[in-house]
Formats: C-alpha cells, sequence, structure tokens
C-alpha cells in the first residue's frame, strides 16, 4: 500500500532538522497519472484549491462573472481593500450584502491588511475571512436562480448540487466523502490525482469555455485569486502558461497550458513545503524561470540572516531528476 514520502528537508546552519512527508502527482494532457511520489490515488480533501472547480460549477448554473471578480469567486483572498470592494460588488450585483454572507469571522490574511484593519478599530468580520469571494458567488449564483440565499451551505442545495457535479466533470472522479470545509461550505474528497487532472483541463481550456474563463481569470488577475503579497500570485505573474490554487492543509494544484496538471499534498500541512515541492517539479517538467527557482527553497533565519532552507529532500529530487530526462526525451 503506498504511503506518504519525505518530499522536503528542514535544513537549519548544515544540520537536517527534520522532514515534511507528502505526495505529488502529475498528469498528462490525457488526465493519466504520468509521475507520482507517494499516494495519488486515495480520497483527500483538496480544500480551497476546489475553488476553480467551485467556479464552474457556479457558472455553469448560471453565475454572471469574468474577469477579475471572477478570480475572486475562486480566490482564498488576502482581505486587501480591493478585495473587500470587489466582494461587497458581487453582492450587489445580486441586491444582496454583507449581511447575507454565512462565512465565520476573520481578520485579513495579509499581515498589511490585518494590520490595517484593526488599525481602524475593526473586528474580525465575515467579509474578511478569505473565503468570501467565493460566498459572495453562491449567494449571487443562488439570487439569479431564484434558489434560497439563506441555505447555500447545505449540500443538498441546488448551488452545492452543480457544484459537486462540476468536480467530478472535472476530475473524472466520484465524490469520495463531504466534510464541511474551514469556511462552513461543503468539502468533497476526490484523489490528488483526480485533482491534479482538473487543473490540466481548466489550463488546456479555450478561453471561450467556462473552465477557459476561470483559467483565464486567474492568469489575468492573479492578486484577485490570492493577493498581491502572495507566492501564487508571484508564481502566475512570472509563468503565463499556467494557473495555480493552494489550498489548506499543504494542497496545491497547477495547470499547465498544454494540459499537464500538477497536485501536492503536505500531510503536515505545511504551506512553506508545498511551494517548495511544486516549484522543484515544474523545473522538472521544465518550466523554468527566476521565480520558480527562488521558490524551490524556502530560507530560514536566524538572528535575522538566513541560516538554512526548506528544500526538496534528496530522494525526491533523484526521482524529479529522472523525471526531467524522460521529459526532455520528449
Amino acid at each position: 500500500m503506498s504511503a506518504p514520502v519525505i518530499v522536503a528537508e528542514v535544513v537549519r546552519s548544515g544540520f537536517v532538522e527534520g522532514y515534511h512527508h507528502g505526495s505529488v502527482v502529475v498528469t498528462g494532457p490525457d488526465g493519466t497519472a504520468e509521475w507520482s511520489a507517494g499516494v495519488a490515488d486515495r480520497p483527500m480533501f483538496p480544500r480551497s484549491s476546489h475553488k476553480p472547480l467551485q467556479a464552474l460549477g457556479m457558472l455553469r448554473a448560471g453565475l454572471e462573472l469574468d474577469g477579475e471578480l471572477l478570480a475572486l469567486a475562486a480566490a482564498s483572498h488576502s482581505g486587501e481593500a480591493f478585495h473587500l470592494d470587489g466582494v461587497r460588488k458581487i453582492l450587489a450585483g445580486a441586491a444582496l450584502d454583507v449581511a447575507a454572507l454565512r462565512t465565520p469571522p476573520d481578520y485579513p490574511l495579509d499581515d498589511l491588511a490585518r494590520d490595517e484593519w484593526t488599525r481602524a478599530g475593526h473586528a474580525p468580520e465575515p467579509i474578511t475571512m478569505n473565503c468570501s469571494g467565493k460566498h459572495a458567488a453562491m449567494l449571487a449564483t443562488s439570487a439569479g436562480n431564484g434558489w434560497p440565499t439563506d441555505s447555500y451551505r447545505d449540500p443538498e442545495h441546488p448551488v452545492q448540487r452543480s457544484i459537486f457535479a462540476a468536480i467530478e466533470d472535472s476530475s473524472a472522479e466520484k465524490i469520495a466523502s463531504v466534510a464541511v470545509d474551514g469556511c462552513g461550505a461543503p468539502q468533497p474528497a476526490i484523489t490528488l490525482t483526480g485533482l491534479a487532472r482538473a487543473f490540466g483541463r481548466f489550463g488546456a481550456a479555450a478561453p471561450d469555455t467556462l473552465e477557459g474563463r476561470v483559467a483565464g481569470a486567474f492568469r489575468a488577475h492573479p492578486e484577485w485569486a490570492s493577493g498581491t503579497h502572495r507566492p501564487e500570485a508571484a508564481l502566475i505573474w512570472a509563468t503565463p502558461e499556467l494557473f495555480c490554487k493552494g489550498g489548506a492543509e499543504g494542497v496545491y494544484a497547477v495547470g499547465l497550458a498544454d494540459g499537464r496538471g500538477i497536485a501536492v499534498k503536505i500531510e503536515d500541512g505545511a504551506s512553506r513545503a508545498r511551494k517548495v515541492v511544486m516549484a522543484a517539479t515544474l523545473l522538472a517538467l521544465g518550466v523554468d524561470n527566476e521565480v520558480i527557482r527562488a521558490q524551490r527553497e524556502h530560507p530560514l533565519l536566524g538572528g535575522g540572516n538566513p541560516v538554512g532552507a526548506v528544500r526538496p529532500a534528496p530522494d525526491l529530487a533523484r526521482r524529479l531528476d529522472a523525471l526531467a530526462a524522460r521529459s526532455a526525451a520528449h
């Protein structure tokens, strides 16, 4: 039986002080798993990496958003002022206001945005919770169809049924289980392979398709899909051929324009390790730029100075070298 493997090591002052276990899978343009390490075929919760697929379900149900507001509908936003204005705009388009949101109160994710929010005398609010763009879009979809807006988080609600269908279609899998996500919305389980397959399909989709509209919104407005200071935005800005979405508990997914997909799951939930593993995998696939090379290591500080890094584990690096050689041969 497969199990997570050591994917990253934590090195401080030349001493390996710890490891991150996890799994990673690469799917080809036809959706088949071409390479993997760890567990690729066991159901897991993609968490916020599901959001592009959830946005697809809402577009299918008639949601009328494009551009930055569509990116926000699939975002784990940082709570910057433009994000909050965008949430209000989505709600206003459906004749709703922030009182309709069922997101739990929270502070902005971004440090600067949080400081500004608290200096202004604000407490945690539903709109500053990072999933409020998705929830606003669920509300707008429901209002546009005449569906109830007070129960939009219910797994049996029509907007959630449309989302479930989109997830199953995109991943080419049946949902294995449904949990409650941190924001209170339903969270379906699929495999890591299914998640990579879905992102590959979005990445290669024609711009005039619903999937292509979602991927295009991310590519054109990455700061709306995450935040101005987030590594996901930096990756998309530097790499126009991809789009990506991170999720809680160490999940990260990328879709490439040629139809390849990549999905990563770090067992201990560390976001610092997920970006390292993703960057190393992109380099092995021949996707290379300065930002990707920089993200391949996460710096560790001692006394305010760099003293080490989280970096790909040697065994994973060797396996990725073999993947790189195979990719170059093709």
